[in-house]
């Protein structure tokens, strides 16, 4: 049945029972898709009969219909007319994960984060009155986003506007983790109405059975139940602010569903839809675990394992690094704005439940509960993704920069990301923390530096921003015993320091210009310390090649790609490697005596070109008075970048070993 779907008028023709049919293959249908190509399961399979029942009642693209997140509409987009693109979806040039206005007509908004949907609903509605126009507008919100401040003030308006509009709240108990917090109650009070709702519809057939008297003694009875409903299903929210409430109703009963949504066609003013669903709904497997099949890389349909074993990653250092840190400091919190797994807190949640946050889909109240927290003498680590953070700038500006409170910032899902494209790419985060005052921005080279830098975090009492990558370290593996030569001082394996003027013996202690040697051999530059073991020092980078030719300057990630390079042109051309770490305070000292030394400079990141490390290497250049550099940045442009493998995208934008590779030669060889 699902291959004579076309569209939603296809969809329109069939049977109650047809519709059933085709909701099973629909199932099928994307459970093989995710399964070869990654992809988010258990939200979409949850939702196969709701969106079958809006399609049957609604008609796009007259009616509009913004999905909250918009993770949840691949169904949606089968029906629309994309069911063989499908196979695409989430590869380069492929369907994107989420709305896109510009794939089909059926999209009217481009939808990737939570809590938006009410906000743009209401405003496609009042557009609507003042063109006088017709047509239904209809926002799908999970109740997970409902906890997003935004879909809160959102609904304070529409209940005070009056306004003509439906919401559907889909409530299948869960976000990305489970639900928290006090709309999470009281929707599960809500979730007992439909046991009211029954009773009350099948006392009323009765009543008016009863010739003469029924009809009055249903209206003595209303009275009464307007009273008993306080009662049974306490702090009716929704129609308190101005909502007309229908449900709850099954998510999963087409029938039902279908005569609800018809029934809210006939209603003035905003309605809003309770509708009951379970997250894997048909895969037992994501049933059982919804949180884990939220969104998938490839995996096996019948033991639900992935195809590829995950690796380590950063997400997973940062949390057990935070969980060593935490046991010999008291002071330390950890905030989450529902991304407990995701962002590496699980192992921290169970040690710490006491110490441990999940406030919901609210990035905004993380970060002033944080500033709260850290006035009062904690120290608060709150990891959120890089484009999440962007919903909390305000507060990293006016509850922690200001006041120099000393909140760790951990920014995962830094860079590229991949797969869902524009909305989640994390491209700009350098650039807009590096904007705030304050700030002490750092990104580590390697696992073992992340570790280091939450270290330094978590001694400095300063805010501290602390961006790292999705997923694994890079290809390229720092030698431990590696150590870099700098013009004023050689190491050898027995650590005697030879100088220009002088040998130092090395039970000797010499302070000199560059550098201080301490009997236990630990030296101190402007650049590092020789000790391999170092702590992160504040606004210092590290040095780690000497090269005359050309001066590479890279951050983060994009540090292991820098040495590969130098390492494979090393034949050719003798290039200097800096690992910046700190954005800010840029180590301005170090980094202008090498671009000084070679005169020519390269910098290398995974974020934006505007605002990020080339603007500010860009800056010192301006502001040292160096002149006659040639110099090169690479990172992303000023756009958002779309869908594709995280190698794919490097590739298009030129930031993949090779094409930097290439660049350099033909600086270095040009006349």
């Amino acid at each position: 049945m699902l291959q004579e779907i076309n569209s939603p008028e296809d969809v329109k023709k069939l049977t109650i029972e047809q519709k059933k049919q085709l909701a099973q293959e629909i199932r099928e249908y994307i459970l093989q898709i995710v399964s070869e190509n990654g992809g988010h399961l258990a939200s979409n399979l949850g939702v196969v009969e709701l969106t079958l029942a809006i399609h049957s009642v609604f008609n796009v693209p007259t009616d509009k219909i913004i999905w909250d997140v918009g993770h949840q509409t691949y169904v949606h987009k089968i029906i629309t007319g994309r069911r063989e693109a499908l196979k695409t979806i989430r590869k380069l040039n492929g369907l994107a994960g989420f709305p896109k206005t510009n794939e089909s007509e059926a999209d009217c908004f481009n939808t990737g984060h939570s809590s938006t949907s009410i906000s743009v609903a209401l405003g496609m509605a009042r557009a609507r009155d003042l063109k006088n126009e017709k047509s239904n507008v209809i926002a799908v919100i999970g109740d997970g986003a409902l906890t997003g401040g935004m879909a809160i003030e959102a609904l304070n308006d529409v209940g005070y506007s009056k306004t003509n509009m439906t919401v559907i709240l889909n409530d299948n108990e869960m976000s990305i983790s489970p639900n928290i917090g006090g709309l999470n109650m009281f929707l599960s009070k809500l979730r007992t109405k439909k046991l009211y709702t029954k009773s009350n519809m099948s006392v009323k057939k009765i009543m008016l059975k009863i010739p003469g008297i029924g009809k009055p003694i249903v209206r003595v009875i209303q009275r009464v139940k307007r009273s008993l409903k306080q009662l049974i299903i306490p702090k009716m929210f929704f129609e308190d602010i101005g909502f007309t409430y229908l449900g709850p109703v099954d998510g999963h009963n087409i029938e039902e569903l279908e005569n609800i949504l018809k029934l809210s066609t006939q209603v003035q003013g905003p309605i809003l839809i309770h509708v009951l669903t379970k997250k894997g709904k048909g895969y037992e497997i994501a049933e059982k675990n919804p949180d884990k099949y939220h969104a998938t890389a490839p995996f096996n349909i019948e033991t639900g394992k992935p195809k590829k074993e995950k690796a380590k990653d950063y997400s997973k250092v940062f949390g057990e690094k935070l969980v060593e840190l935490a046991k010999n400091n008291e002071k330390i919190v950890a905030i989450t704005a529902s991304m407990k797994d995701g962002t590496g807190l699980a192992q921290f949640q169970k040690e710490f439940p006491d110490r441990f946050f999940d406030i919901g889909i609210a990035e905004q109240h993380a970060i002033g509960m944080a500033a709260g927290m850290a006035k009062a003498g904690m120290i608060p680590v709150v990891p959120i993704y890089s484009s999440f953070y962007q919903r909390a700038y305000d507060q990293v500006i006016h509850d922690v920069a200001i006041q120099k409170l000393p909140v760790i910032m951990c920014v995962d899902r830094a860079g590229i990301v991949g797969a869902d494209g524009e909305t989640h790419q994390g491209t700009l985060d350098l650039a807009f923390f590096r904007l705030v005052p304050n700030l002490n921005i750092l990104a580590p080279k390697d696992f073992k530096e992340l570790e280091d830098m939450l270290e330094f975090a978590v001694n400095l009492k300063e805010p501290v921003v602390i961006r790292y990558p999705r997923g694994g370290e890079e290809n390229y593996k720092f030698d431990s015993n590696q150590k870099a030569e700098t013009e004023s001082y050689k190491i050898d394996s027995n650590q005697k320091v030879e100088t220009e003027s002088y040998k130092i013996d090395s039970n000797q202690k010499v302070e000199a210009e560059s550098y201080k040697i301490e009997s236990n051999q630990k030296m101190e530059t402007e650049a590092h310390k020789s000790d391999l073991q170092q702590k992160i020092e504040k606004g210092k980078s590290e040095l780690l090649k000497e090269g005359k030719n050309l001066s590479i300057i890279a951050i983060g990630k994009m540090v292991a790609r820098a040495m590969q390079i130098a390492e494979e042109l090393k034949e050719k051309f003798d290039i200097e490697v800096i690992n910046a770490r700190f954005l800010k305070p840029l180590d301005a000292d170090l980094i202008s005596k090498s671009i000084n030394k070679t005169k020519k400079v390269i910098t290398i990141e995974d974020g934006t070109k505007i605002g990020g490390l080339a603007s500010a290497i860009d800056e010192l250049i301006v502001e040292k008075q160096i002149e006659n550099v040639k110099t090169k940045n690479f990172a992303y442009p000023d756009e958002f970048i779309k869908h594709g493998t995280v190698s794919e995208i490097e590739k298009i934008y030129g930031l993949d070993a090779e094409n930097i590779k290439n660049e350099i030669i033909k600086m270095l060889e040009a006349k």
